[in-house]
């Protein structure tokens, strides 16, 4: 398996065994949620279909988790059930941010758990819907919406802080397949022979639990590498993720469950396609969760730095013209109206741009517990050493390690028309360019930087 990350092996040690959790004072955290469920007909996200919404099994939401040290330094976390935020709606964000609550970029991790039971938002995934006026009416309010909503909880988090202590924990999963080693009709009869699928997965669940002054779990931030594709119907739903968070949240009264995807860009659920494996893999989940919280944690001094920079990615070949023209011929629908959409950029006098900007984060909380954020959808291969967040600020596209690249497919080939993006593929260095910004993050949050 690829090694994405070797320079960031020691430096963390999430997980290890350690003291009982509740020592380790000297932070302040606060927490606030928002409901999101549409109140409108937005068709729900991803599969390259139109889909409206025919009822719901829960409700979905956004939650936010905000983090001080004792210097005052301060970060928040956002976790949300979308399929994906698109890089102009959280830009407004930001800068409404720093604006009212004067937090740069670099303190505010927006992710999303990559759920398709859940509404479509601005620009993401533009080109997969059929383009309809009074749809495009409905996305636009609601992500208006949204962004307000999510400004308002990150203020709420912020006026709620108040002494708590930081531990974390390591559980394991073991739902999660590689799907691109593995046929998914195969799954079913090689599990049921005992045999493990084929393929690097990462099954770790790392875990942060906040406690506060009074001991009760304030919150519990969980990660999993696994796209939340158990489901395709057309139900609001949180899938895997929401259920596990259903959870967790009725076993611990007043506490925050908080959901990350890690890195499962080529990771599914399987077998998958029915509300009763959705609940099964949500219980495993959070069972996961639960016997790490049983466990001795180790506690996280106080001590925050946070670091933010774009990589810019570039594509491989920037399409042309006469490209997209034989492009609005394909019999793929997607690829039709992306192709259309482009040469409207064109017709305009727009350039097409040859890199893209990359978002990436490094938390270093207290000496030895490290959080990086990416955007949209790293591969497991990037998941190695560390708590990484693949799922950050931005929809992007698929990001292969140079393995995958190689290898191509649907992660690693030409597929970036899917995502909007002005190329079929990215330059064989993506991997280079995000883990050497990476590095340089990791460094300048590094215990030596203080």
């Amino acid at each position: 398996m690829a090694r994405a990350f070797p320079l960031l092996c020691l430096a963390v040690a999430l997980g290890a065994a350690g003291p009982v959790r509740g020592q380790g004072g000297g932070w302040k955290a606060g927490v606030a949620r928002a409901v999101v469920t549409p109140e409108t007909d937005v068709w729900l996200a991803g599969y390259g279909t139109k889909r409206p919404p025919d009822g719901k099994l829960h409700d979905l939401w956004m939650k936010a988790l905000a983090l001080e040290d004792p210097a005052g330094n301060r970060a928040v976390l956002v976790t949300s059930d979308f399929q994906g935020v698109p890089k102009e709606m959280t830009d407004r964000v930001f800068a409404r941010l720093r604006e009212t609550y004067h937090l740069d970029r670099r303190q505010v991790m927006v992710t999303f758990s990559h759920n398709h039971c859940g509404p479509r938002l601005g620009s993401d995934l533009v080109d997969y819907y059929p383009v309809e006026a009074g749809q495009e009416r409905l996305v636009e309010e609601y992500t208006a919406k949204t962004e307000a909503r999510l400004v308002g909880m990150v203020g709420e988090a912020l006026k709620n802080l108040a002494p708590a202590a930081l531990a974390t924990g390591r559980g394991t999963a073991t739902f999660a397949v590689n799907r691109r080693n593995n046929r998914e009709a195969d799954v079913p009869a090689l599990l049921a022979r005992g045999e493990s699928p084929k393929g690097p997965v990462d099954h770790a669940v790392p875990v942060l639990a906040v406690t506060g002054a009074d001991g009760k779990l304030a919150a519990v931030v969980f990660g999993y590498a696994c796209h939340p594709t158990t489901l395709n119907f057309t139900k609001w739903c949180g899938d895997y993720p929401g259920f596990a968070q259903l959870a967790l949240e009725k076993d611990h009264p007043g506490a925050a469950a908080m959901f990350v995807n890690t890195c499962g860009g080529d990771q599914n659920p399987l077998p998958r396609r029915s509300v009763e494996l959705c609940e099964k893999y949500g219980q495993q989940l959070a069972a996961a969760v639960e016997d790490v919280l049983k466990r001795p944690l180790r506690p996280v001094a106080p001590g925050l730095r946070t670091a933010f920079e774009y990589a810019d990615l570039p594509y491989e070949r920037v399409v042309t013209r006469d490209d997209l023209r034989a492009a609005t011929r394909d019999p793929n629908a997607i690829k039709k109206r992306w192709a259309e959409r482009l040469l409207g950029r064109l017709d305009a006098g727009d350039r097409l741009a040859t890199v893209y900007p990359y978002p990436v984060h490094a938390w270093r909380l207290g000496r030895d517990t490290l959080v990086i954020g990416t955007g949209a959808e790293t591969v497991v291969d990037y998941a190695l050493h560390t708590w990484v967040c693949g799922y950050a600020d931005d929809m992007v596209a698929y990001i292969p390690s140079r393995r995958v690249w190689d290898e191509g497919g649907y992660e690693g080939g030409p597929n970036l028309y899917e995502y909007g993006r002005p190329a079929l593929r990215w330059a064989g260095d993506v991997e280079a360019r995000v883990t050497a910004t990476v590095d340089k993050l990791v460094r300048a949050v590094g215990p030596e930087a203080r």
